[in-house]
């Protein structure tokens, strides 16, 4: 890393420079970030705060010698912060032995984590989740996983030999299905109606919903909030004809499953979060321009008990 206070033209040209080649990482960053905290969702706001956290740092004149190791150890640092906050509990994991040593290339622990579940990776500790996804899922090699984790490479292969046995023991135990969990009758039907609307193609009445002070996150694309301009989005999606909402649940959460008009039984190609705060719309999250979330996503759709 190197530091240096350039003219805001440099410094702006350097930035549309990083800013393409982050663009060409993010749904890389994001694989990692969703298997490192057991969420698609939660692993796009670490991936978010990765980026955020890494332009303040090209715009103070830090610039990297490799982009991509740089961004996945800011992410990764990201996601370790936001694990710690959720337990509310330091993590830590002892010192590997050095002679724990796993081999460099195998295809079929490779095979195993990359069809490994987000619940199955979250049974891993940290320090052998994160080896066993750099390697076996990403494809990085110890030298690079090295320069993310500023580590040794003893230390690498000890947490990816144990974190490959764990796998296999998950891999090989009996799959138990999870209880759907039981939601809220209201939230349901106002998420119910919501679809409906959408698929009527009725957007006056979606926006006579809509909170004055509603958000909206195209994300990967933009931000805004109001009620006349997030009216407009509406607009747009009425100028489409290649979409189908259904309700459902993502990761245990009301969503709006978006499939295709010709299979509109089949698996969804991205996925909308409403938030709703006294019968209004307070919020929209649209993963339309980030689409990679689906990749290991737990879905459902609205088939599913409510009380």
């Amino acid at each position: 890393m190197t530091g240096s206070h350039d003219h805001p033209v440099a410094t702006e040209t350097r930035l549309r420079a990083f800013e393409r080649e982050a663009a060409g990482l993010r749904a890389k960053l994001h694989r990692y970030c969703s298997r490192m905290v057991g969420s698609v969702i939660d692993g796009e706001d670490i991936v978010q705060e990765a980026l955020a956290k890494a332009f303040v740092a090209i715009r103070n004149g830090d610039m990297p010698e490799k982009t991509e190791p740089w961004l996945f150890r800011i992410a990764h640092n990201s996601a370790l912060d936001f694990l710690r906050k959720r337990a509310r509990s330091r993590i830590s994991e002892s010192e590997v032995e050095l002679d724990t040593i796993a081999d460099e290339d195998s295809p079929i622990d490779a095979r195993i984590a990359a069809e490994a579940s987000l619940a199955e990776l979250m049974q891993l500790p940290p320090a052998q989740r994160c080896t066993v996804v750099l390697k076996d899922v990403l494809g990085h090699s110890l030298e690079e996983i090295g320069e993310i984790l500023e580590t040794t490479e003893t230390a690498i292969k000890g947490a990816l030999q144990r974190g490959r046995e764990s796998l296999r023991r998950l891999a090989a135990a009996p799959r138990t299905a999870a209880p759907r969990p039981a939601l809220n009758r209201e939230d349901m039907r106002r998420l119910g109606d919501y679809v409906a609307a959408f698929n009527a193609r009725d957007f006056d009445a979606l926006r006579g919903l809509l909170a004055d002070d509603v958000k909206l996150e195209l994300v990967n694309r933009l931000r805004a909030e109001g009620k006349e301009y997030v009216g407009n989005y509406f607009g747009r999606y009425s100028d489409e004809t290649h979409w189908h909402f259904t309700t459902g649940l993502v990761e245990g959460r009301p969503a709006i499953l978006v499939t295709s008009p010709d299979r509109p039984n089949g698996p969804p190609r991205y996925f909308i979060l409403i938030d709703w705060q006294d019968g209004r719309i307070a919020g929209i999250r649209d993963f339309l321009f980030a689409d990679y979330v689906m990749d290991g996503v737990d879905y459902a759709p609205q088939n599913i008990i409510v009380r």
